[in-house]
């Protein structure tokens, strides 16, 4: 990684937060997401963005957008690494004792969301992270594409409850966890990481919690938010299963979420075979990424979490539901 302006580095000193930005492309929406970081009130915070494959001219802009500031850095990668690997890299960089990660197209919904985000963690010593309630930028009410609770928790959006995973979209992790932990599974490139990250401190006796009283504002991105196409639906069906394998599930007991995949495929296909054609080459990627791993039994206060926040409320034919 290269730094390409602002500060060299986040401050020696304690501080309470890192905000970790992500850009790829819509410039304009990364320093709106900056601006929104920058004005956040009663905590103190770093702002570190990466860059992952903006044109020359973009990250041009960006750069001289962050120029002089000193709670910001800007570093750009001689690569897309991905969501995992990029957020792991720019986490590394600093050492606030909160991680919160806002998309590049996020912006804080009011000046104290950080400072009560950061609050939240400190309050609750057995919190590893916090999903924040996300809002549309257009409309104000709930963003359902960034909906990834089940769906009968919708009706709840603006209360608190115990959830086993959060939306990167707007989230906090306390960084003690996320160094125990390992950070997220780099493997997964995109999509899943933070199910998978959430599973993971789940079995190490963490809690994962939804805060419907702190949100950010999201402005949807046609560009991949919305249009289940490409390679979206390959990494949605390979990085589940992987991430069902690394818990030993087999592979007759993965064969009706599989079908169901299939058939989800097929019905928002348009006709076309591209999306389970997907889902097919998805299939023998799993199996390769779960070698390399070495499966764990889920202990049974695990499973017992996972059955009252999750399965409790989503039936089998929902978990196909992106």
């Amino acid at each position: 990684m290269r730094h390409l302006a602002g500060a060299a580095h986040p401050p020696g000193c304690a501080y309470d937060a890192d905000v970790i930005i992500l850009s790829l492309g819509r410039v304009a929406e990364t320093e709106r997401a900056i601006a929104s970081a920058l004005a956040q009130r009663g905590v103190a915070l770093h702002v570190t963005v990466l860059d992952q494959g903006s044109d020359p001219a973009a990250l041009a802009r960006l750069a001289r957008a962050v120029a002089g500031q000193a709670r910001v850095s800007l570093y750009g990668a001689d690569e897309n690494l991905g969501v995992a690997g990029g957020r792991n890299r720019a986490s590394a960089l600093g050492h606030g004792r909160v991680i919160f990660g806002l998309d590049n197209d996020a912006r804080f919904a009011a000046p104290d969301t950080l400072a009560r985000a950061v609050a939240a963690l400190d309050g609750a010593p057995e919190l590893a992270a916090i999903g924040l309630r996300i809002l549309a930028e257009a409309t104000g009410g709930d963003d359902l594409h960034s909906w990834g609770y089940p769906r009968a928790l919708l009706a709840r959006a603006g209360e608190v409850f115990e959830s086993v995973t959060f939306v990167g979209a707007g989230h906090a992790i306390r960084r003690a966890a996320f160094a125990a932990l390992g950070g997220y599974d780099e493997a997964l490139f995109f999509c899943w990481e933070e199910y998978d990250f959430s599973l993971r401190a789940i079995a190490a006796g963490w809690t994962i919690r939804y805060r419907g009283d702190i949100a950010v504002r999201h402005r949807l991105s046609q560009e991949g938010r919305v249009a289940w196409s490409g390679r979206r639906w390959f990494y949605f069906t390979r990085n589940r299963l992987y991430i069902a394998r690394k818990w030993r599930q087999s592979w007759l007991a993965l064969a009706p979420r599989i079908a169901l995949y299939l058939l989800r495929g097929l019905i928002q296909g348009g006709g076309g075979l591209a999306r389970p054609g997907q889902i097919l080459r998805a299939l023998p990627a799993a199996a390769r990424m779960a070698r390399d791993v070495v499966p764990a039994a889920p202990a049974p206060p695990m499973l017992a979490y996972l059955a009252a926040h999750e399965r409790a409320y989503r039936p089998l034919w929902a978990r196909a539901v992106p």
